[in-house]
């Protein structure tokens, strides 16, 4: 059973945009239709730079004042990376 059917119709359209953008990141010449002449490296890339872009890494940093020395300060960085659910 296959389930390509896209929800949003307009879907299709944007997804191939976004693909096509990834693929120019990342340097590979993608072209409408058919790619099967990319190798598995390239084809990858592309999917990795879509899901980079999807899932951004987001950074918090703030100064703290030091648990061990007393009237020091602490630079703490959290990173995190907010995932899409679909």
């Amino acid at each position: 059973m296959s389930n390509n059917k896209s929800v949003v119709p307009s879907a299709r359209e944007a997804l191939n945009k976004f693909k096509m953008e990834a693929a120019t990141e990342v340097g590979v010449n993608l072209k409408q239709g058919y790619n099967g002449d990319l190798t598995s490296k390239q084809a990858g890339s592309v999917g990795g730079q879509m899901v980079k872009n999807m899932t951004p890494v987001r950074t918090v940093k703030y100064i703290r004042k030091s648990r061990t020395a007393e009237g020091h300060e602490v630079e703490v960085t959290y990173q995190c990376q907010v995932g899409v659910c679909v």
